[in-house]
């Protein structure tokens, strides 16, 4: 028996794209919805084996949808597609057990691999996704700093000086000089005047996120 797949996105040039593509590779595809809601609904009705969801619809959101076919112990295995490369979605789809995220520009080239892993219980993660999550991903020296830490190191990639950073911080000139010493010391930097700067601005994309 072929594998019963349900297809959802908003998007009606994209739902009639990826449903032609789907039937044009004989794939068993029972039905399709154009928001959140009516694809929950079909999955209820149908228990098919895979929902190919996509993230931003109407009424439910396709994690949304993932999330309730968990509570209701439903076994259909979701696939998300997506234009978000987001570490948090990303790590939500993992948290719901969802099998597989597509990146949307690469949706037509990947479902078959996509689909062929998730019978296989395997998941299937865009690798152009897991690529640019792992450029972002906090290096694990990063880890060790506390919160106060990272505030100074950030104000460093914003190239304040110290008295700036003491000015903004509300604390003593000192208190920088000894949080810049535990940073250094925590990543094994060289102790020269620049070599703190040096390595904020190389994670200077990461630290802009932290707040």
């Amino acid at each position: 028996m072929s594998t019963s797949i349900i297809i959802a996105d908003d998007h009606p040039l994209i739902l009639k794209g990826l449903n032609d593509f789907l039937l044009e590779k004989q794939f068993n595809v029972i039905a399709s919805a154009k928001n959140g809601k009516e694809a929950l609904t079909l999955i209820n009705a149908h228990k098919p084996d895979i929902a190919i969801l996509d993230i931003q619809m109407p009424m439910l959101t396709g994690l949304e949808v993932a999330e309730k076919c968990k509570t209701f112990n439903l076994d259909t295995k979701i696939i998300i597609i997506t234009f978000e490369k987001s570490q948090d979605i990303y790590n939500k789809a993992k948290s719901l057990g969802i099998y597989g995220y597509i990146l949307k520009e690469f949706a037509i080239a990947e479902i078959e691999n996509c689909i062929a892993s998730v019978l296989q219980e395997t998941s299937y993660f865009s690798p152009e996704l897991i690529e640019y999550l792992e450029i972002k991903e906090t290096p694990d020296e990063l880890k060790t700093l506390t919160d106060s830490e990272m505030k100074v190191f950030k104000l460093i990639a914003e190239n304040k000086t110290a008295k700036e950073i003491a000015s903004v911080l509300f604390i003593s000139d000192r208190t920088v000089e000894k949080h810049k010493s535990n940073i250094r010391t925590k990543l094994k930097l060289e102790s020269k005047a620049n070599s703190i700067v040096l390595y904020a601005k190389e994670h200077e994309e990461f630290l802009s996120k932290y707040t």
